[in-house]
């Protein structure tokens, strides 16, 4: 074979086998990318803890926007705004419209988790209407700053019946007996049984407490008459002589650590019914170190009448002998489930 043909041959041999060697070996079964699944976020928990001089409070604009998982969290992005790297420890929400209602809980974990935030405890209740054509929600936020800011400690105001005129008129007065500066008060919720009288309590409301985060809702769809009821709460800036003391329908809270529930649904309407609820919720509290003895106060959302009437002596044999403590208790449209007559959350003193 000629030299010059034998080359060729060679280069051709070499090559090939270099093409071979570098090509690249195809994967197999067992060394495929394995699909990631994420982790789905937490439940809110039962209960959170905050100290009682750092607590602020925020509340959600209403917006038309979406639907009510949009709304959601647009409400939730305006409240951690609103915070500025305070950590909320608590949201209420009052949903109006067909939304479900379920799906609260959850984008506040999603949203939460997120941020890598912790999540807040959440309270979820049905109204009859928010004051925007639209609006499908409305969030109150309770968040722990990062210095004092309530020296004293804080006070609840349990709910003051009234009518849309003299709305602004009864709270205060509640807030004057409490030998509270209306400027201290940080922030208010009015219950309805009308947005037409909305303009006229939001008004009174906004001039009396100038300070405060206010919420106005519509407590069913049907209406009954001139009805409104007012609660707040408002900074101390002297701390009482004893952890916690009650003064008629307001609970002074000295500045130590305060658990937040969030609510816990009762099922039927007989004793029994209720008192399983009322365990549930006691559990709550003891998970964070607090327990009935310690309740401050306790807001009780119920769907008939009969069975808000029902609850009330058995909360209270709760939390005897000590003096009742403050309870707002409504009658409302709906909770997240159908079977639901009632539900409750507290506020309460951490004892360790």
């Amino acid at each position: 074979m000629p030299f010059r043909l034998l080359s060729i041959l060679l280069i051709v041999s070499v090559g090939s086998e270099a093409l071979l060697w570098s090509a690249p070996k195809k994967k197999k079964k067992d060394d495929e990318e394995i699909t990631q699944t994420l982790a789905e976020p937490k439940d809110p928990p039962a209960a959170t803890v905050a100290d009682a001089n750092r607590l602020s409070f925020f509340v959600s604009p209403l917006s038309a926007k979406g639907l009510l998982s949009q709304q959601l969290r647009d409400a939730l992005r305006n409240l951690l705004a609103q915070a500025r790297g305070s950590q909320i420890v608590k949201i209420r929400a009052f949903v109006a419209g067909s939304g479900d209602l379920r799906r609260v809980p959850a984008v506040v974990s999603e949203t939460f988790t997120d941020k890598r935030q912790p999540i807040p405890a959440v309270s979820v209740v049905q109204v009859g209407a928010l004051p925007l054509v639209g609006a499908q929600v409305i969030l109150e936020a309770t968040a722990s700053d990062r210095k004092a800011i309530n020296p004293g400690g804080i006070a609840w105001i349990s709910g003051q019946s009234a009518t849309a005129s003299n709305a602004g008129a009864h709270l205060q007065g509640a807030v004057e007996a409490a030998s509270l500066r209306a400027e201290s008060v940080r922030q208010v919720t009015c219950f309805l049984d009308s947005l037409d009288s909305e303009a006229t309590v939001r008004q009174q409301i906004a001039s009396a407490f100038p300070r405060a985060a206010a919420s106005y809702v519509q407590l069913r769809r049907d209406s009954a008459g001139d009805f409104v009821e007012c609660q707040a709460a408002a900074a101390l800036e002297q701390a009482p002589k004893v952890n916690l003391f009650v003064n008629g329908g307001t609970v002074l809270i000295a500045p130590r650590q305060v658990a937040f529930t969030g609510t816990q649904m009762g099922f039927g309407r007989e004793e029994n019914d209720i008192n399983l609820a009322l365990d549930r919720l006691g559990r709550a509290l003891e998970s964070v170190g607090a327990s009935w003895k310690t309740v401050a106060t306790t807001n009780t959302y119920a769907l008939t009448r009969s069975v808000a009437q029902r609850i009330v002596p058995l909360r209270q044999r709760r939390i005897e002998p000590v003096p009742a403590r403050p309870d707002t208790t409504l009658i409302f449209e709906a909770l997240p489930s159908v079977d639901a007559s009632f539900a409750m959350e507290a506020v309460a003193i951490v004892e360790r």
